[in-house]
């Protein structure tokens, strides 16, 4: 089927909405909304209100401000989830550069000896070489006028500007198993694999954020494992569907535990979820009674 629907203006998109059975209480205010919020990115949060997906037609009582009320919501819990990932990437960026260079010296992740898969190696060296092209950071601009090789500087200059992607791949390729071990005990986890899979999942969830697109409901394809037990505080896991935010979360927020002990994200989560009914926690996968469990105390 070829497309061939054609741009509409603000006004027209507004009478579309009113049509199909949403409340406009202000409509100076509506255009205002419109010209700042697309149409289609708002169209992800009205989507829950409809009652019909192929007319479109909203539920009764529907009114503009609720579906910009989601749409605060999920764009103030972006900025929470992102503020503690940024604290979970630059703890682990550290960590890694330490215990693989305390073994293994300042150039291991230029070698393609010390990594299962030899393609998956290339790529991220290849990625690693744009991201220090494309860097203006002065550490990197005082060594490359010092120094002529090797041809990338120490890991613990390089690392600094990969993205959290790339360093996910990286420590996932690595052969040296004991040290990945040591990487993911320092962060309260027993096993390499789960945090193999944290930082997989929290990589996504890092650029759904980074990107300005809809978190709270979203199907995330990247799933964390959820171990039964943990050292530090944690939840039951039984009823947790991986796919779903709160899954995320809960690793966040383990992680936090030791990365950073006074951190205020679980508060301003705890504050943000309080202020909204509880039918959006229930489809970002909240279980029931996810408030009693030990980590969300």
């Amino acid at each position: 089927m070829r497309y061939n629907k054609q741009p509409t203006d603000i006004n027209t998109q507004l009478a579309i909405l009113k049509q199909r059975g949403l409340i406009i209480c202000d409509e100076d205010n509506a255009l205002k909304q419109l010209a700042s919020i697309s149409y289609f990115r708002l169209a992800s949060y009205w989507k829950i209100f409809e009652t019909d997906k192929n007319t479109h037609r909203f539920a009764n009582g529907t009114r503009l401000e609720d579906v910009i009320s989601l749409y605060s919501f999920d764009r103030e819990l972006r900025s929470v989830i992102f503020t503690a990932i940024q604290d979970v990437e630059v703890a682990l960026r550290t960590r890694i550069i330490h215990f693989f260079s305390m073994k293994h010296g300042a150039f291991w992740f230029m070698d393609s000896s010390m990594f299962n898969n030899r393609n998956i190696f290339q790529t991220c060296l290849d990625n690693i070489q744009l991201e220090l092209n494309r860097s203006k950071e002065e550490f990197l601009q005082e060594h490359f006028a010092k120094y002529s090789a090797p041809s990338m500087p120490p890991v613990w200059k390089t690392l600094e500007v990969v993205s959290f992607g790339n360093l996910s791949k990286l420590y996932a390729n690595m052969k040296d198993v004991e040290v990945k071990k040591q990487v993911a005990k320092s962060v309260g986890l027993p096993q390499y694999t789960y945090l193999e899979s944290w930082m997989r999942s929290l990589t996504v969830l890092r650029n759904c954020c980074a990107h300005h697109a809809r978190a709270w409901n979203r199907r995330y394809p990247a799933m964390p494992q959820m171990p039964r037990r943990l050292p530090l505080l944690w939840v039951d896991t039984q009823y947790i569907r991986p796919m779903k935010l709160y899954a995320q979360l809960c690793a966040l927020l383990y992680l936090e535990q030791n990365i950073t002990p006074n951190s205020q994200i679980k508060k301003r989560l705890l504050s943000l979820l309080r202020a909204y009914p509880n039918n959006i926690t229930r489809q970002m996968g909240f279980p029931r009674g996810w408030e009693n469990e030990p980590l969300w105390q």
